[in-house]
């Protein structure tokens, strides 16, 4: 075939795709009531898709089963991580999945390709003495610095995941009861207990900060600047800057702070189950990752109770 014509036919067929990733977008977002996040993650993941499509010059709506597992070859060959590996083949499965539903296509190619085994890394959290460190808190007289302070003790004494902490608005508030009502993934709203936060530093920011810092704009959302609703890389880089200038060694992330949240409670006795709905895990598996990080804890029990290691 003249390469002209494989070019042209090519464009043709990425222009075409693209039309039907748009409408998947649309699907994930007011369908599955996916995260924009999440809908960005998949159509990144999609477009690596696109690049083997184009490199092996198969139509995206042509692909059988050996084709599907050609490319997850071709992302093993890539050497990329195993989790990243099963994000693309995850978001490619979904694509495929939606094609199916709307009739584009009667076969998903990639229904019996399976995600490489995925090795599940320990939590990263934080001791004692960093957390001493990192939730110090001081009398300061600026309102970014008073917000700031106020972002990193709620995610740690609520464990909210970094995007619902953007998303809580003032009517989610429940002030008298300490609580404020989350939406989390998949749209499954729970209650989030905030009791544990320094209630001045609470009163103050919500109050009276906030209000500052909007300056007269209009904003429904409890963490603001000074033009409306932080972003979630935003907040990712108020916490990374926060614990530097703490003196925090370990890495610090908003999921640090979630993962610390659940470590402290089971560290003190809570039980797993009442963990993980408070976090908003739909499976207890995956909160049974932490059984994993409290080995003092472990310790302490296995001495405390097992007959020959009382003497």
């Amino acid at each position: 075939m003249d390469i002209c014509l494989i070019l042209v036919k090519e464009s043709c067929t990425c222009i075409y795709m693209n039309s039907y990733i748009d409408s998947f977008v649309e699907y994930l977002n007011y369908e599955l009531h996916y995260s924009a996040r999440t809908s960005h993650t998949y159509v990144e993941a999609l477009k690596e898709y696109e690049k083997f499509l184009r490199e092996y010059h198969y139509s995206f709506l042509n692909v059988n089963v050996d084709e599907a597992n050609q490319y997850k070859a071709y992302l093993v060959k890539k050497e990329y991580q195993s989790k990243t590996t099963s994000l693309y083949l995850s978001a490619v499965r979904s694509f495929y999945i939606y094609l199916v539903e709307i009739k584009a296509i009667e076969l998903n190619p990639f229904l019996m390709i399976k995600n490489p085994k995925v090795v599940k890394k320990l939590p990263n959290f934080l001791n004692h003495s960093e957390s001493e460190m990192l939730f110090q808190l001081e009398d300061i007289e600026n309102d970014l610095v008073v917000r700031n302070e106020f972002i990193v003790e709620f995610l740690y004494v609520t464990g909210l995941r970094v995007s619902e902490l953007c998303n809580i608005e003032m009517k989610d508030i429940l002030a008298s009861e300490n609580k404020i009502r989350v939406m989390g993934k998949g749209s499954k709203e729970r209650l989030v207990f905030y009791k544990a936060i320094d209630s001045h530093l609470f009163h103050y920011y919500v109050d009276v900060v906030r209000t500052r810092i909007l300056n007269g704009q209009e904003s429904d959302y409890l963490i603001v600047s000074k033009t409306g609703k932080l972003t979630v890389r935003s907040v990712e880089k108020i916490v990374k800057e926060y614990a530097f200038k703490r003196n925090v060694k370990s890495k610090v992330t908003p999921h640090t702070l979630r993962h610390t949240f659940a470590t402290d409670l089971l560290n003190e006795g809570a039980d797993i189950r009442s963990v993980g709905e408070m976090l908003g895990h739909e499976s207890l598996s995956t909160t049974q990752i932490y059984t994993h990080v409290t080995a003092d804890r472990l310790k302490k029990v296995y001495e405390n109770t097992h007959p020959r290691s009382k003497n």
